[in-house]
């Protein structure tokens, strides 16, 4: 049987704007391009770990709109189970603006939309679903309530969970997601989750210590083109990056912890399976868009050789 990964999380409709440089306040500028693409941190990251060959399920609501019937039709061409994507009457799907400059770097805003009405009565209807998964991803782009509610499901069932605290939340509680078996934070969560500096390699890894030191088992601090630390109680160690040239750095994060996921339910080894997500990562950003710059299983392992050094 596959190992199958659930995902708790948000969709989002990326509404992509190639930009030479953001607007000041009263200008207006022309840019070169537009196109509309699929995201959300929680569909992106199902999407990752699908294309490459994982049995995913994905727990996530749209609006009643057309952005929610191409997001349900884009997860199940994807090879995503929507058996319990819902639909919200009266409320729209949620949306971000992407703008990417000239370098590949994005910046990004987010209307939440449908995504806010994920509950945790939603989890208790999907439980037997849940039950018999391996891994459940989460990420911070549905109500905090529904996030500390599935990893005590989690817990309960003896399922293990990777926890993406993105976008940051300045509320969320440590004390509530110190059972989650992986935190996979960026350098600026990081700093908000523990209130500490992160500008250097020495500060990140003090930061995510007192973390562990409260209860989390392994800290996966996400680096962008520096790649990521690795640190549990016994052991602090870089993944290094893939050395490419960006096109789009969009969805990057994703990327890597989508792809991370599949190829740690597979192995269940956790530093073979980072610096395999490394290369998916780095092989992401040289495409442009989210969604649509993940590679299959098979274009993939035929890029393997090329992208490494």
């Amino acid at each position: 049987m596959a190992h199958r990964i659930a995902v708790v999380g948000s969709n989002m409709t990326d509404l992509v704007t190639s930009i030479i440089r953001m607007p000041a306040p009263g200008e207006t500028l022309e840019a070169p391009s537009f196109f509309m693409g699929f995201g959300g941190k929680g569909a992106n990251q199902a999407v990752a770990a699908a294309r490459l060959g994982a049995d995913v399920m994905m727990l996530t609501k749209v609006g009643d709109d057309v952005f929610g019937q191409s997001t349900i039709k884009n997860l199940k061409d994807n090879g995503v189970d929507i058996s319990h994507v819902g639909i919200v009457a009266g409320k729209s799907s949620g949306v971000a603006p992407i703008f990417v400059d000239e370098s590949g770097e994005n910046s990004i805003l987010i209307i939440k939309g449908a995504n806010n009405e994920l509950k945790p009565a939603d989890i208790d209807a999907a439980a037997e679903d849940l039950k018999g998964c391996d891994l459940i991803l989460m990420q911070l782009e549905v109500p905090l309530e529904t996030v500390y509610h599935t990893i005590a499901f989690a817990d309960r069932h003896g399922i293990e969970t990777i926890l993406n605290p993105a976008p940051a939340a300045p509320d969320l509680d440590p004390k509530q997601v110190v059972k989650a078996t992986f935190l996979v934070p960026n350098e600026t969560e990081l700093a908000l989750l523990t209130g500490m500096p992160t500008g250097t390699d020495a500060e990140i890894e003090t930061a995510a210590r007192s973390l562990i030191d409260k209860g989390i088992r392994t800290v996966i601090v996400t680096l962008g083109s520096r790649g990521a630390r690795l640190i549990t109680a016994d052991i602090s160690t870089l993944i290094e990056p893939l050395r490419v040239k960006p096109k789009d750095t969009t969805g990057a994060g994703d990327a890597f912890i989508g792809s991370f996921a599949r190829y740690y339910v597979e192995s269940r080894e956790l530093e073979a399976s980072l610096r395999k997500a490394a290369l998916y990562a780095g092989d992401s950003i040289t495409r442009e868009g989210t969604q649509k710059s993940y590679a299959t299983a098979k274009e993939f392992d035929g890029s393997v050789a090329r992208l490494q050094p």
